[in-house]
């Protein structure tokens, strides 16, 4: 990621709204996923994070789900966070701003206590997402009309 990016947790309402507008344009407006089930219960307890750029426009963001939510997704075990909804805009891809992201919800999972991170990855993406230490496990399955594979690291 370029230095003049950064990460932070969106902890005041502009800066969530950012990252639901990101996660519009690439998932609802890019990739076709249904409105009505991009955005969820699970957002409200999420730890979102938002990259901007140098001036502050939002490049990406992700979320971390962890206790019960994350549990509820990991396959039982409340001990592992959920990295989910990572999008990058088109204009922001190949700068290292996923990376970045990825690697801030690690940190924001260790200072939860939490043993490892766990994701479901569009099948396109399992090489981004092994060249940062994650793991595939189980079959593929669809996930809004994609296919996907359960990904894991440990922390």
């Amino acid at each position: 990621m370029s230095p003049e990016a950064t990460v932070r947790v969106a902890e005041d309402p502009a800066d969530r709204e950012a990252c639901f507008a990101v996660r519009k344009e690439v998932f609802v407006a890019e990739q076709g996923v249904p409105e009505d089930i991009e955005y969820d219960a699970d957002d409200a307890d999420a730890v979102h994070l938002l990259a901007v750029a140098a001036d502050g426009t939002p490049l990406g963001t992700v979320r971390l789900l962890h206790g019960a939510a994350a549990a509820a997704k990991n396959g039982g075990d409340p001990s592992v966070g959920s990295l989910g909804r990572l999008a990058v805009l088109r204009r922001a891809r190949g700068l290292g701003v996923g990376a970045a992201l990825v690697r801030a919800v690690e940190e924001a999972a260790r200072e939860r206590g939490l043993a490892g991170v766990d994701l479901h990855a569009q099948t396109h993406a399992l090489g981004f997402y092994e060249r940062l230490g994650y793991r595939a496990y189980g079959p593929e399955f669809p996930d809004a009309g994609m296919p996907h594979r359960a990904m894991r690291r440990a922390l």
